[in-house]
């Protein structure tokens, strides 16, 4: 059980004044303020929207229009509370000139407190591996698990084990993209010679030839095998609702996506660790082998393999980019974060949403239309 935590500081208008001053992205909801400083990149609507009204009550804009924030939204605003405002809360608090010098933007006192927002219902020790703990949530673990926190996980005891489950996001396109580099000019090589079957050797009484000008078509045939196994994969392997009474596969869902869900901010574990996604990428590859021929193979694995890191760095971006508004990433942006905050059984394409129109998985439209 987390400790009770502090009393909650006071601050006066000016006070919030100096902090926007210096360049801090404060907010209120009534009385209460919120330092979303370290929050605005990662705003599903963009920066602009936040700074717009900084030193603002916000509670009106949670309503809507433009939209109506979700219930987790607000719990995850709760994490941003620093303190309540002294006097008459009516009206915003303007930005000002400078009052100090002495002013520090990163007053460690003023740093957003990284704590769950019911201190009573927490359910783990956020001080311990979460692994373990969460195998023991049985039904509680479904509706935890989609109320998200603004804070780093911890897995694993062992800090090896936990060294491999976390990366950085630019090691996907560092340890892949030379992959598939080679494996398209190695395969395109195989076909500008000529002699190249479309089925695996077994099967080449049933093959047919496939000439050099197949190439680029199989490859573009793995980028879009790859859009679908991206999406059936996050729709029913990482979306899957683990058993109540099953400890372990509680444990396997929240390893392979659950804890996503639950921290979606966590920069080390917004891609694929190298040492998991490899043995995934291998499978895949010798799956292709059975069927077909080497070259038909590569080639198709080429191209799914950059399939799979474009949806990698999509992926991240999503969380952290700030798209210009109105372009395909904005709404891509904004289809993504409804589907981690109010409609996690729908919304499952990463890099687009061609297979959730196929299959009737978008998430709803907003009951009216944005505003400026």
């Amino acid at each position: 059980m987390a400790p009770a935590p502090p009393p909650a500081a006071c601050f006066s208008a000016a006070e919030v004044q100096r902090r926007l001053a210096a360049g801090a992205c404060w907010v209120r909801r009534g009385a209460r303020l919120y330092d979303l400083t370290g929050f605005v990149r990662q705003h599903p609507g963009g920066e602009q929207l936040l700074w717009a009204r900084a030193g603002q009550d916000v509670s009106a804009d949670l309503d809507g229009p433009p939209h109506q924030h979700s219930a987790n939204a607000r719990r995850w605003l709760e994490q941003y509370y620093v303190g309540d405002l002294q006097g008459d809360p009516e009206g915003p608090v303007e930005n000002g000139p400078v009052a100090s010098a002495s002013t520090q933007k990163t007053d460690p006192v003023m740093e957003p407190k990284l704590k769950a927002v019911d201190w009573e219902k927490d359910l783990v020790d956020w001080q311990k591996p979460l692994l373990w703990q969460v195998g023991h949530l049985g039904e509680k673990y479904d509706e935890w698990v989609h109320q998200p926190v603004s804070r780093p996980i911890r897995l694993f005891h062992s800090d090896f084990v936990e060294a491999l489950s976390k990366t950085v996001w630019y090691s996907v396109p560092i340890i892949w993209i030379p992959l598939v580099l080679y494996c398209s000019w190695s395969y395109y090589g195989a076909f500008a010679q000529g002699n190249v079957q479309l089925l695996a050797p077994f099967a080449t009484e049933y093959s047919v030839a496939m000439p050099e000008s197949a190439f680029p078509g199989l490859f573009l045939l793995g980028l879009f095998l790859w859009s679908l196994l991206e999406y059936l994969i996050h729709r029913f392997l990482f979306h899957m609702k683990p058993p109540s009474d099953s400890a372990y596969l509680i444990m396997l869902h929240f390893a392979l996506h659950g804890q996503h869900h639950k921290a979606p901010f966590d920069t080390s574990r917004l891609v694929f660790p190298p040492v998991p996604a490899s043995l995934v990428i291998a499978f895949f590859y010798l799956v292709l082998r059975l069927i077909l021929s080497a070259a038909v193979a590569g080639t198709v694995f080429a191209g799914s393999l950059l399939g799979y890191v474009i949806y990698d760095l999509t992926h991240y971006y999503l969380h952290f980019g700030s798209p210009h508004k109105g372009s395909y990433l904005y709404h891509l942006k904004a289809h993504h974060v409804k589907h981690h905050f109010a409609h996690h059984r729908s919304g499952f394409g990463i890099s687009s949403k061609l297979w959730d129109h196929f299959f009737h998985t978008l998430t709803p439209e907003e009951p009216h239309q944005k505003t400026q």
